[in-house]
């Protein structure tokens, strides 16, 4: 009978919890293991039990993380303000060594504060019994207080083994990449959410107020909204989406916050959305009351069918069929310019090869497989095993939504027993790429600001409606749910402390310069600007502002035909982006206790917001001045139309009756659409536009000659 499975220490401490196994049956022990690497691990996290308590509030609020070999393999939700928390999430992991113990470790979430340690457990993958459902009660302990209660966790277990044949059957398990990455399958749908207000919600601040915002998640996918200040019913109205991968629907998880600067944010309620209650193609309005708090949030969900991201062998490429060629030409041919306004376009990418890639595994050789994203779109290729000129001759298409997206190619090595390890990146900007050419794209780091070792041989193709994708450049950008965490960091800091300098001294110049002029410094120039400023005052018209703009735009465009290309190639910033450390992706360190006061956090808090501001500030700055220069010619041709038709309307339109047509519609605008979302045209334009930094991250860097197809071809023949 198997009664109980040893818990270890990856320390080797002398104390060994027990455990409870619910079903019975014949010991594991004798019997005869398969291959290494052959066991499939399905762990169903079900609740825990009398936990401790972390929070001031007596409560805390748990999430659970499992790690074998010391890396972590999955980590679950949290769940707030709960020593008894229920999770019901489910793990599927391939183990390679059944001599490493699968690892137990729960943490009390603490926003902008380094987590609680609540407790751990090992348990003994070689005592579980094979293809046998099993229960198991795990008893947490802190290695350093062994004395100390500190509550159960409860999981059932299945651990089976499997054959050789069966490898590439499981090359898309969660180990193969981080959490942004988990959901490489296809999706069934997308759930439009729009978040209107709150309505008589929780004062959390002394002055009878609170500033609050709202989190969602759905799976790895996740959505914060913006700080409404001083307010207890705020209007948010922001429009966001999620996809949809399971077929019968999902629960969005929907939680209120109350921001504190410097401090730990106030937890305001909570709630929750069950998709699979909704009908499809209808937009739902829910009014949801807050648990655990007080007030209601108001909604609109709609849910939608997709079909927009498919794979397939290069031998079923949509393009290849003249039929299907056809057919996508007239969905987004000129005529066809009212039909769906989100979607503006289709991108094929055929991931072909890749060579000289980077060594990952002992053995001298890597298992590559490749992630391909289009903003929040990822899909991956198999992977190939033991190989650095691997070949994956796989096909992907999606539809797009912003001709201004980048394009991301990236390529990881898969580990088994632990999360992937990056081998090299390519972003490429959906406006920059030449259809139909097979190129080679040297392989970047991952702050993409220099080469590592590896081409990627990609060919892609992009079909757009240009007036669609014209009249998405005036809308909000798409926000990319997975995103790395800001950190704070010395070097990042700097580079844009010197991008803003380098903005602000353009117009300290500036003004040097009119000073000058009017000093006398230099009489012939003081003279000319003297006559310049008096015809300029006399003969002015409002409609001269844009018409400066468009000849600046025109100047800029004939000298860039005309070889006289006055864009300098901008050093300094590839220099400092060159210079800047690498950050760890994660903190794998077991520490168990704060390190830091809470002061130290509230200022590293306050550093990472005005290194955020910097760069925003920078951004901005050198988004305008590329627009000018046109850096991206899409967006420059865009602008000259714009101010074409504005210096038009300028000039033939009085100036009153174009404010008195703004006005109306600014203030009828909520009457004509009540959940109509706010937003700046000229703003949501230059976020398109590129700034200095992502110029060289988006720059080709020049392939190696012996990489190239007709070299290779010459080379072979001789």
């Amino acid at each position: 009978m198997l009664d109980s499975c040893k818990l270890k220490s990856a320390c080797n401490l002398p104390f060994i919890y027990n455990k409870k196994i619910n079903t019975a049956g014949t010991s594991n022990a004798d019997v005869p293991l398969p291959d290494p690497g052959m066991y499939q691990l399905d762990i169903t996290l079900r609740r825990g039990q009398s936990l401790a308590a972390r929070d001031r509030g007596g409560t805390s609020d748990p999430y659970v993380k499992f790690k074998i070999g010391r890396k972590e393999v999955f980590r679950s939700k949290i769940i707030h303000k709960n020593l008894n928390p229920v999770w019901e999430e489910k793990a599927c992991i391939l183990v390679e060594h059944l001599r490493e113990p699968l690892y137990i470790k729960v943490f009390d979430y603490d926003f902008g504060l380094q987590d609680d340690f609540m407790g751990s457990a090992f348990l003994d993958l070689t005592q579980l019994e094979l293809n046998r459902p099993t229960d198991v009660t795990l008893t947490l302990k802190d290695p350093h207080y062994p004395d100390h209660d500190l509550g159960i966790i409860l999981l059932s277990v299945v651990l089976t083994p499997k054959e050789g044949e069966h490898r590439d059957a499981f090359q898309t398990q969660s180990l193969r990449l981080s959490d942004a990455h988990r959901k490489s399958h296809l999706w069934r749908g997308i759930v439009s959410i729009t978040l209107i207000e709150g309505r008589d919600l929780k004062a959390m601040d002394s002055n009878g107020l609170s500033d609050p915002y709202v989190k969602f998640r759905l799976g790895h996918q996740k959505y914060k909204s913006k700080i409404m200040p001083k307010t207890l019913n705020p209007q948010w109205r922001e429009q966001f989406d999620f996809h949809l991968y399971e077929e019968r629907g999902g629960i969005i998880d929907i939680t209120a916050w109350d921001k504190d600067a410097g401090k730990r944010d106030d937890f305001i309620g909570r709630c929750q959305v069950d998709l699979s209650a909704l009908s499809r193609e209808q937009t739902h309005k829910l009014e949801l009351q807050l648990e655990e708090g007080e007030g209601h949030l108001v909604l609109l969900v709609t849910l939608t069918a997709s079909a927009t991201v498919s794979i397939s062998d290069l031998s079923v490429s949509s393009l290849e069929d003249q039929k299907e060629r056809e057919e996508i030409l007239k969905r987004y041919s000129p005529l066809r310019i009212f039909h769906n306004l989100k979607d503006v376009g289709f991108l094929q990418v055929k991931v072909i090869r890749a060579e000289g890639l980077m060594v990952a595994d002992v053995t001298g050789k890597s298992d590559p497989f490749c992630v391909v994203e289009l903003n929040n779109d990822r899909l991956l290729t198999h992977t190939v095993y033991k190989n650095l000129n691997p070949q994956w001759n796989k096909v992907f298409t999606f539809n797009i939504k912003d001709i201004h997206s980048v394009l991301e190619v990236t390529v990881y090595d898969e580990d088994r027993d632990r999360s992937a390890d990056f081998l090299g990146k390519v972003a490429i900007p959906l406006l920059s790429i030449q259809n139909g050419e097979q190129k080679a794209y040297v392989l970047k780091n991952k702050q993409l600001t220099g080469p590592t070792k590896g081409v990627i041989y990609l060919e892609i193709d992009v079909i757009f409606n240009a007036v669609k994708a014209s009249l998405r450049t005036l809308i909000p950008k798409e926000q990319k749910y997975i995103e790395e965490e800001n950190r704070l960091s010395k070097q990042l800091l700097l580079r844009n402390f010197i991008r803003m300098k380098r903005c602000v001294m353009v117009l300290v110049n500036a003004a040097y310069y009119v000073n000058s002029c009017l000093d006398w410094d230099s009489p012939p120039r003081s003279l000319a600007a003297f006559v310049l400023f008096l015809f300029v005052v006399w003969n002015f018209e409002l409609y001269m502002i844009p018409l400066v703009l468009l000849l600046l735009l025109t100047w800029n465009y004939f000298l860039i035909i005309s070889g006289k290309d006055n864009r300098q190639h901008d050093t300094v910033v590839e220099d400092m982006l060159e210079d800047e450390e690498e950050e760890d992706d994660k903190d794998d360190k077991d520490s168990e206790k704060k390190g830091f006061i809470n002061k130290i956090y509230a200022i590293q808090e306050v550093c990472i917001s005005v290194q955020n501001i910097l760069d925003e500030v920078a951004s901005f700055g050198e988004r305008i001045k590329n627009t000018f220069n046109w850096t991206v010619p899409f967006l420059s041709w865009l602008a000259i139309i714009a101010l074409c038709v504005f210096t038009v309307i300028l000039y033939f339109i009085p100036l009153r009756y174009i404010v008195l047509v703004w006005g109306i519609n600014k203030f009828t605008k909520k009457l004509r659409s009540p959940y109509a979302i706010d937003n700046n045209e000229l703003l949501d334009f230059l976020s398109r536009v590129p700034s200095d930094v992502q110029v060289v991250q988006y720059q080709e860097l020049k392939p190696d000659p012996s990489h190239s197809p007709c070299k290779r071809k010459k080379n072979n023949l001789g």
